[in-house]
């Protein structure tokens, strides 16, 4: 090919590639701005919800002995179901532990109570319908100190144990319950509202509730198996306990219950 054909032809040639490459361009930063526009409205929406959340105590009570929970939370976690309507933010201890974090004695007391280490009292007993054949039971808790019937355990070992006796007589004044909130444009965005209230069954009184809505800035992002609800926790209002969101959520139904129901002093 002599020189001159080689110049036509590259000539030709060379719109055409700095088209295709505007264009290879022109789409990624399209997606870019695409991901840049969805975050911006998560966002405004999440900023929006938060307008109306926190915590709302209207009433409380002192020397609450028990309560009734009215639902119980399951033992999975959700950790990336987007629309699974299954409170993400009101994440807590699952199955039979969750009734635990109720009961006194569950929570080791701190040296010295700060905002984010603060006493857990717990109840004395607490009472809940079972899933599996409708009875209410009452649950107890109690330290139990393996070693004084197993010489393989050290003495230094303790642990909570849970009883369960079905329940007789009148069931608790007060009882604490949840839902989860959200919209399905909500959850399309990735964002979670929740409601945890406290009530007088007597009078069917809300004595309290909290509403709170986190979310995704990832936008459910699973890349390195990233947990999208987890990292929501992050970026919540009203914020968790802790640094970081997701640890500051197991135990917050005690704690939010304990501010409105005041836990009997007596031992």
């Amino acid at each position: 090919m002599n020189k001159t054909l080689f110049q036509r032809i590259t000539a030709a040639l060379l719109p055409l590639i700095v088209a295709a490459c505007a264009v290879g361009g022109s789409a990624q930063l399209t997606g870019v701005d695409e991901r840049g526009a969805r975050l911006a409205k998560a966002e405004a929406m999440f900023a929006e919800r938060c307008k109306k959340a926190g915590v709302f105590i209207h009433r409380t009570a002192e020397n609450v002995e028990g309560v009734f929970l009215m639902k119980l939370r399951p033992q999975e976690i959700n950790h990336g179901n987007q629309y699974a309507m299954d409170d993400p933010y009101g994440r807590d201890h699952g199955g039979d532990i969750f009734v635990q974090s109720m009961l006194r004695g569950f929570n080791t007391p701190p040296s010295k109570p700060t905002a984010y280490t603060p006493l857990r009292l717990g109840y004395h007993y607490v009472e809940a319908l079972d899933p599996k054949d409708g009875k209410r039971y009452r649950y107890t808790g109690r330290i139990e100190e393996p070693w004084r019937s197993d010489s393989r355990y050290s003495k230094d070992y303790k642990r909570f144990v849970l009883d369960k006796i079905p329940a007789s007589g009148l069931m608790p004044r007060y009882g604490v319950t949840f839902e989860d909130i959200s919209t399905h444009e909500e959850r399309n965005y990735w964002i979670a509202g929740s409601s945890l209230k406290v009530i007088d069954l007597q009078t069917n009184e809300v004595m309290a509730e909290r509403i709170g809505y986190m979310m995704d800035r990832g936008q459910g992002n699973t890349n390195s198996g990233r947990s999208p609800w987890l990292f929501a926790a992050d970026n919540a209002c009203p914020a968790f306990i802790a640094t970081h969101g997701a640890s500051g959520q197991p135990g917050q139904t005690e704690l939010f219950t304990a501010k409105v129901l005041k836990p009997s002093l007596e031992k």
